[in-house]
């Protein structure tokens, strides 16, 4: 299956899961989450802002700013495909880009330096056992997360496992998975 069938794939997947359920899954995931000490080692946490079809990424931001953590979130480069984070303190710092995607303003954020991120956490359409996931495409938080020194995760449900997803010389693998279940190395999955 090509990647674009496979993204499908994944956002019919959540597509078929009732809004009832789907709270109940996102809340058993954020308790996994913010009990984990991932979660509770990381001072600066990176997120990607979840769009429709994806696991919703803003209370995981929300509890890291009441947890007193810096929370930053990505702008892509569409030039060369490239993603830098900045320190999001409000909502009003984020602006309608394209596609409809939430980026940081630059001129009212703070740069943050690859490594000093201790975590970064995306929502995605489809993983598989050894931590490959497919996202919305571009590859925008793979070639950020080659050489990146923190540790990364991704959420999802275990309906999204899907085996064996293809990948390109520039897809990266998540150390972790976050699911219903909890979180699992991608070793352990």
């Amino acid at each position: 299956m090509e990647k674009n069938e496979l993204r499908f794939k994944g956002k019919k997947i959540l597509q078929e899961i009732s809004v009832k359920e789907r709270l109940q899954i996102e809340a058993k995931m954020h308790e996994s989450l913010f009990e984990s000490e991932i979660w509770k080692n990381a001072s600066v946490v990176g997120i990607t802002l979840s769009q429709t079809h994806e696991w919703s990424t803003e209370p995981i931001i929300e509890e890291g700013w009441r947890a007193g953590k810096k929370m930053v979130v990505p702008k892509c480069i569409p030039e060369n495909r490239q993603m830098k984070f900045y320190h999001l303190e409000k909502y009003d710092q984020l602006e309608r880009v394209y596609f409809g995607l939430r980026e940081p303003k630059p001129e009212e954020s703070a740069l943050v330096k690859k490594n000093d991120i201790d975590l970064l956490v995306v929502p995605g359409l489809l993983f598989d056992e050894k931590g490959y996931r497919i996202g919305y495409g571009g590859g925008y938080f793979d070639r950020f997360i080659e050489g990146y020194r923190g540790k990364t995760l991704m959420i999802a449900s275990v309906r999204q496992k899907y085996s064996p997803l293809p990948y390109e010389e520039f897809d990266q693998r998540v150390e972790y998975v976050l699911t219903e279940n909890g979180i699992r190395s991608t070793y352990q999955i």
